[in-house]
């Protein structure tokens, strides 16, 4: 894993919103997996019930929770 670098956190942010900052940073950490980059694709296109399918798919693979696990994570930032 790399090391943070402020000066390149600031030039990420410059001229960039929040959101394509974040979007820039999974695309360059998660570009060589596929369902990760069919995701963004989707996110990109504003396919939002796709997102969430691909999403809940990955999640069942894992033998994770969506529902529980989408709402403490909404919990979460509903508290900042």
């Amino acid at each position: 894993m790399t090391e943070f670098n402020p000066m390149m956190l600031l030039q990420m942010l410059k001229g960039k919103s929040p959101k394509d900052m974040v979007m820039n940073m999974i695309q360059n950490q998660m570009s060589n997996n596929p369902v990760v980059s069919n995701m963004m694709n989707l996110a990109n296109s504003g396919d939002k019930s796709g997102v969430e399918t691909v999403a809940r798919n990955l999640f069942k693979t894992q033998g994770r929770d969506f529902n529980a696990e989408f709402s403490e994570f909404m919990k979460m930032i509903n508290k900042k």
